[in-house]
């Protein structure tokens, strides 16, 4: 019997979803070519036509992530609608979404140690999506004064922090107990942060 990889042509994205699902299931280290191979359904020779070794395939799982990510982030931003702040807001809570609706992109991006300048088409990927999160925090960034206002990719980075720490600690961590969702967490700490800023209000 052909294998079905070979079959409908696409072998490499056949490997590709096998992988995200061990690296869901193992992480990115807990697994071998052979084992995704086996779960691809073809022989442990046929990885190496697309792949020069398990971390290539991890690569390419995270380049898709990242193509996936940016797309979230721009619908979340959607040029900034109805206003900075809430568009500002949206790309946090996307954050978390995209965390939890796609764990093996996730992984493959921020915790395998693949870097995002190993290839160019993982660079670019990785450079649009982060591309979203500075435009937000730019046109956020507007209004404060000049003389106070900090850079925007610093903010971005400090928002990206607190996003991933929340995914880390509280939406991805088995067994994990807090007495808030993630969503309420993320958000009050993006708002402490922002009122930091003076971007907000200080509660009365």
């Amino acid at each position: 019997m052909a294998k079905a990889g070979y079959h409908h042509g696409n072998l490499r994205q056949a490997l590709v979803d096998a992988a995200l699902r061990l690296i869901e299931a193992q992480g990115p280290g807990g697994f071998s070519l052979s084992e995704a191979a086996k779960d691809a359904g073809v022989t442990p020779a046929a990885v190496y036509r697309h792949f020069a070794g398990r971390e290539d395939l991890i690569a390419e799982c995270a380049r898709q992530g990242y193509l996936i990510f940016g797309d979230v982030m721009e619908h979340a931003w959607n040029g900034g609608q109805p206003s900075a702040l809430a568009g500002f807001g949206a790309t946090g809570r996307a954050y978390l979404a995209f965390a939890r609706r796609f764990p093996g992109h996730y992984v493959a991006m921020f915790e395998s140690g693949i870097a995002v300048n190993r290839t160019p088409d993982l660079a670019a990927a990785a450079e649009r999506a982060e591309r979203v999160m500075l435009r937000a925090t730019e046109a956020l960034s507007r209004h404060i004064p000049e003389d106070r206002r900090p850079p925007a990719r610093m903010v971005a980075a400090h928002v990206r922090a607190m996003s991933h720490g929340v995914v880390e600690l509280f939406a991805r961590a088995p067994g994990s107990q807090s007495p808030y969702a993630p969503e309420d967490l993320l958000e009050s700490g993006i708002g402490i942060y922002l009122r930091g800023l003076g971007l907000l209000p200080p509660d009365r």
